[in-house]
């Protein structure tokens, strides 16, 4: 690569930090140099490469202000500190406490799920599993996935019993009283369950928050 003249640097560079981001043909421009030298400055400078737009723009690596997810938009272009997309949605996985949905993912990235989740279905790092009708993302790390895994069974029992009313919850109390190791499925099915708008994800999600599960005796005494 041919050595740049020091004052056309200087003026490349504040040019860049005033446009914030820019593609390879602008940089090649204020450069005055060949596209594959301008490439070789991208490599010097570990400038950051937008992760949507084709990867087509990039950004010196003081001009971000990234948030608490290491994630920067300029207009409609995003950049990650953790490096192109897939990488970016291994570290968001993996550092939500509870996994993340497809929909959660699209909003954290700025994108929308079915522009790029159809890549990550068998991807390293990270699982799916299919929760009441909806694909949900962790880590595929052991420890994290259990944890993120019982983390998220607990939100959805909390979310759960929100939503039932107290007469709800008495009639789902009397009915386990009336008949003692009455199953989610049975109390379901009583006539004034049914009138109510209660579905058995309310109701097993009541029997497991207050420890109302039937006892199973231990057959190995």
């Amino acid at each position: 690569m041919a050595r740049l003249n020091e004052d056309t640097i200087k003026a490349a560079w504040q040019y860049l930090e005033a446009n914030k981001i820019f593609s390879i043909g602008e940089l090649a421009s204020v450069l005055r140099c060949s596209i594959p030298n301008a490439r070789l400055k991208l490599k010097q400078w570990r400038t950051y490469t937008s992760y949507n737009q084709n990867g087509k723009y990039y950004t010196l690596p003081h001009v971000p202000e990234f948030s608490k997810h290491g994630l920067w938009m300029y207009k409609d272009v995003t950049f990650s500190k953790h490096g192109n997309l897939k990488k970016t949605i291994i570290h968001l996985v993996t550092a939500s406490p509870a996994g993340l949905s497809g929909k959660q993912l699209g909003e954290l990235l700025g994108l929308s799920p079915q522009s790029f989740l159809h890549h990550f279905r068998g991807c390293a790092g990270i699982c799916r599993e299919k929760q009441d009708g909806v694909y949900i993302y962790f880590s595929d790390t052991d420890v994290v996935y259990e944890k993120q895994t019982q983390q998220r069974s607990s939100l959805v029992c909390r979310s759960t019993i929100d939503t039932i009313s107290d007469t709800e919850a008495v009639m789902i109390l009397v009915a386990i009283i009336q008949q003692h190791g009455i199953s989610a499925e049975d109390i379901l099915a009583l006539p004034e369950i049914k009138k109510s708008k209660l579905n058995l994800v309310n109701i097993q999600g009541f029997i497991e928050h207050h420890g109302l599960l039937k006892k199973i005796p231990d057959s190995r005494h």
